[in-house]
């Protein structure tokens, strides 16, 4: 699977990119068929303590699954974008089965 992460608002550095590729990677557990996957993190510029935000696509043949979730931290935001990435990716396998 090809993984590519941009950041908006900061500079990345590298335990951060290797968090989300390893992250991220792990999809492919779930489901071998995704074609690749295009994570945004972005830091929002408010006083609020959660401003760190993670959207991910997930391109799999036919569909297009994409997450976005807001968190105190980019690994936090990245866990929790994931895990729901997780479960959409499963009901998308059960809706392929049912047909």
């Amino acid at each position: 699977m090809n993984i590519k992460i941009q950041s908006v608002n900061f500079n990345i550095n590298d335990n951060l990119s290797s968090f989300v590729n390893e992250k991220v990677g792990k999809l492919e557990q779930y489901f071998d068929s995704i074609v690749s996957s295009e994570v945004y993190l972005k830091l929002e510029n408010t006083t609020e303590i959660e401003n760190k935000i993670a959207e991910i696509k997930v391109l799999i043949p036919g569909n297009e699954i994409f997450v976005k979730k807001k968190a105190k931290s980019f690994e936090e935001a990245t866990d929790l974008a994931v895990d729901a990435l997780k479960k959409q990716i499963n009901k998308h396998k059960e809706k392929i089965k049912g047909v």
